[in-house]
């Protein structure tokens, strides 16, 4: 699939998507602050395409003031009921919408790590996964495959990059839709 054919459908499904489910990421973000303290948006330094930067959106699903890690590395305790919820269902990535507007993110790359995760920063870099913009979903994801396995993960986004397609990135969408992959899980 051309790049710009794959940036195309990013920002009509995106622009779709935030016209259509807006509405629903403000509800969760006013019900998440009625809940606990805090806001109901979470914004976190992730490593974007090229290694760039940038400011990534999510319902937040943890108590506020939760220390910054991989999600692997984060105490179970520190996800909030509604957050359990939201997670398992993936409606806290809905506020990445934005990002795919903005052309930060795309609907299918490999996700966005933090800086800190220098082990996986490093795998990725070795095999020109920053060449692609990260997901809000990945084939990795969809597979099981999370960030706990930094090698493993760098290992399934090559392959996507060497084998995406049109059709490879409808089938992971409608996989994570119909709740495919588990995604990261919290220590």
């Amino acid at each position: 699939m051309s790049l710009a054919l794959k940036r195309l459908l990013d920002i009509v499904a995106s622009l779709f998507g935030l016209l259509v489910l807006g509405w629903l990421v403000l509800l969760f973000a006013w019900m998440i602050r009625r809940e606990t303290p805090g806001p109901g948006i979470f914004r976190q330094e992730r490593v974007g395409r090229n290694r760039v930067p940038f400011t990534c959106l999510k319902l937040r699903t943890m108590a506020a003031g939760t220390v910054s890690a991989a999600t692997h590395d984060t105490p179970a305790s520190a996800v909030t009921p509604l957050g359990e919820k939201l997670r398992r269902t993936k409606l806290d990535e809905l506020p990445q919408l934005w990002n795919v507007l903005k052309g930060e993110m795309s609907l299918v790359g490999p996700r966005p790590s933090l800086p800190i995760q220098t082990e996986l920063v490093a795998a990725r870099s070795r095999r020109g996964v920053f060449a692609l913009r990260p997901g809000i979903t990945g084939l990795a994801q969809i597979e099981g495959v999370d960030m706990s396995t930094p090698e493993r993960l760098a290992e399934r986004d090559a392959h996507y990059l060497a084998t995406r397609s049109f059709l490879g990135d409808l089938r992971i969408i409608l996989a994570t839709v119909f709740g495919a992959g588990q995604g990261d899980h919290v220590a």
